[in-house]
């Protein structure tokens, strides 16, 4: 395998979604102290602007937008690449989550989820890569999961958007290998990032059973997102195919090729609390 050159990221455009708050706020806060302009994009848009206050050096710019829209990301691309002609890397860190069983889930929740982390990923990705491709090197960052490894009880529409995620990235990657950009997947698990907490549940789960699911999730996280997200901008800058994230991104890894049929014996207790969204509390 060849060797890739590393990024330098001075004076170079990152292009970073779900900025407005978690790992990716703190992505771009640490591309820009390496001297990257950054353009920030949400839905939030003030955690956008308070996000883009404080980013050292200048450039950089902000895109408030809502990734399932076509339309919307077609603008939204034309507007970044007229204020940064060289855009060379772009991270995805934008997502939810839902809880909720098969039979609780509805088709219109399932597909929502799906809208959020798949195909918002692949529209930004589709959208700006002209422009990537354009730099003599590039790479592109996708915020897979744990879960895109192996999938747990209670987290259907959640496991089935990120294993897409993992499927496109590395199909990606291989369509683009004799070109100037790469292709990376990252697996963060446990990251204290409050997704789970303010991610969505089905309608038909009682709303205090789903706030203790979320909760007891919450509590087995330990990563803080600071720390991941130094880990999200060296794989960038190093061009890595695949980063795992936490002790537990490293096991369920090991632990899904080991035993690809039988993992959820191991990781059935430590979860059992949190996916649990039938029974409430005594």
């Amino acid at each position: 395998m060849t060797r890739r050159a590393h990024l330098d990221v001075r004076d170079r455009t990152a292009v970073i979604t779900g900025a407005a708050s978690g790992m990716g706020a703190e992505a771009a806060r640490r591309l820009a102290a390496r001297g990257a302009r950054v353009a920030l994009i949400d839905r939030n848009a003030e955690g956008l602007e308070s996000v883009a206050r404080d980013l050292r050096g200048r450039g950089h710019t902000t895109h408030t937008v809502d990734l399932t829209s076509d339309d919307a990301v077609t603008e939204m691309a034309a507007e970044i690449t007229a204020s940064h002609p060289r855009v060379q890397s772009l991270v995805t860190c934008a997502g939810s989550s839902m809880l909720g069983d098969i039979g609780q889930l509805t088709m219109d929740e399932m597909r929502w989820l799906m809208d959020v982390n798949l195909w918002g990923t692949v529209n930004v990705t589709k959208a700006l890569l002209p422009a990537l491709r354009r730099e003599p090197a590039a790479h592109i960052t996708h915020l897979v999961s744990i879960y895109g490894l192996a999938a747990p009880a209670g987290r259907i529409p959640y496991a089935m958007s990120k294993f897409a995620v993992r499927g496109f990235t590395e199909a990606l990657r291989h369509e683009l290998e004799r070109t100037s950009v790469t292709v990376g997947a990252v697996y963060p698990a446990g990251v204290k990032t409050g997704i789970i907490l303010h991610g969505r549940y089905a309608a038909a789960v009682d709303p205090d059973i789903a706030a203790r699911a979320a909760a007891a999730q919450a509590a087995m996280y330990h990563t803080e997102p600071g720390d991941a997200a130094e880990r999200i901008v060296q794989a960038t800058i190093r061009r890595r195919a695949r980063t795992m994230i936490g002790r537990e991104a490293r096991l369920v890894d090991v632990l899904s090729r080991v035993t690809p049929t039988h993992y959820w014996s191991a990781m059935r207790r430590p979860l059992k609390e949190a996916v649990d969204t039938t029974t409430p509390a005594a």
